[in-house]
């Protein structure tokens, strides 16, 4: 067996790209596992679909992260649509696992990635860097959003709203107002467990052919949603608004059923600036 190799980075990139704070909400469905195949065939002929329990998995996931660079800080969103998946090469290796061991990380051999469908970004630069780095099948987009946050409502909730967007000829992300799809995870007053499932090897297939394994460690675990009892079956709504879209037409084809799980990431925060107050007034006569 040959050596691996590792490809070139080119220029502006360095990595490993280090994210100065990230807030991530993913969304598992078990799905029937022959259209899978049959997707992920077409976009990634060498890997092959994980099954738990006779069922294949497709995640849905959006990402809120910023980064600084040398010339001051960036802030990216973005979606990614999902199959889990393996090296069909490496199939001797892969665990047998259930849908909940592999959502809190008993894959310790991180074989089983993500293979890239769809990616939607609303950053020329990073949409750039992604197709070159890791030969993700990125494109634009941009979101409307309402999350969780120190710094608004209380809750667990999480709305996004993708819409289409093009890319101007001097790279500027220019928004569009064609609705592409609509995700609510209402994830409030569920127990949570933690789930160290990190790295996440994400997968992407070279236009050579040659397939891309990077992986992305997260430094604090992630709280995953068991959302398989019965009572949890309206939690997740996913709904496609742009039907002959590629996304919609491959979202529409796979998820038909509830969302078996969800994970959810959100970064400390590093300072506070607190409420202020009023200095005494102080009279004339004790000046």
């Amino acid at each position: 067996m040959s050596p691996l190799s590792l490809p070139p980075v080119p220029e502006p990139f360095q990595l490993p790209f280090h994210y100065g704070a990230l807030h991530h909400l993913g969304i598992d469905w078990l799905v029937a596992p022959e259209p899978v195949r049959e997707l992920l065939a077409k976009h990634h002929p060498d890997l092959s679909a994980a099954e738990f329990d006779g069922r294949a998995l497709v995640s849905f996931n959006y990402q809120l992260y910023f980064a600084q660079y040398a010339f001051g800080g960036g802030v990216t969103q973005e979606i990614e649509y999902n199959v889990i998946a393996f090296p069909t090469a490496e199939s001797d290796r892969i665990p047998q696992l259930t849908y909940a061991q592999y959502a809190q990380g008993w894959d310790q051999t991180k074989l089983l990635g993500i293979a890239r469908i769809h990616v939607l970004c609303d950053s020329p630069f990073a949409i750039s860097a992604g197709r070159a780095l890791y030969a993700e099948p990125k494109y634009p987009g941009w979101f409307e959003v309402d999350l969780p946050s120190l710094n608004g409502p209380a809750g667990e909730t999480w709305t996004v709203h993708g819409k289409a967007a093009g890319t101007s000829p001097d790279g500027i992300l220019e928004k569009r107002e064609t609705p592409l799809f609509s995700l609510t995870a209402a994830l409030d007053d569920i127990a949570a467990s933690p789930a160290n499932n990190t790295p996440i090897t994400g997968y992407g297939t070279c236009p050579d052919g040659r397939v891309l394994a990077g992986p992305m460690n997260v430094y604090q675990p992630y709280r995953w949603y068991d959302l398989s009892a019965p009572e949890h079956a309206d939690r997740v709504h996913l709904t496609v608004h742009a039907p002959d879209h590629d996304l919609g037409r491959d979202i529409r084809s796979l998820v038909t059923d509830p969302a078996a799980g969800a994970w959810t990431y959100q970064s400390p925060p590093v300072a506070a600036h607190n409420r202020p107050y009023y200095l005494p007034t102080r009279r004339p006569a004790d000046r």
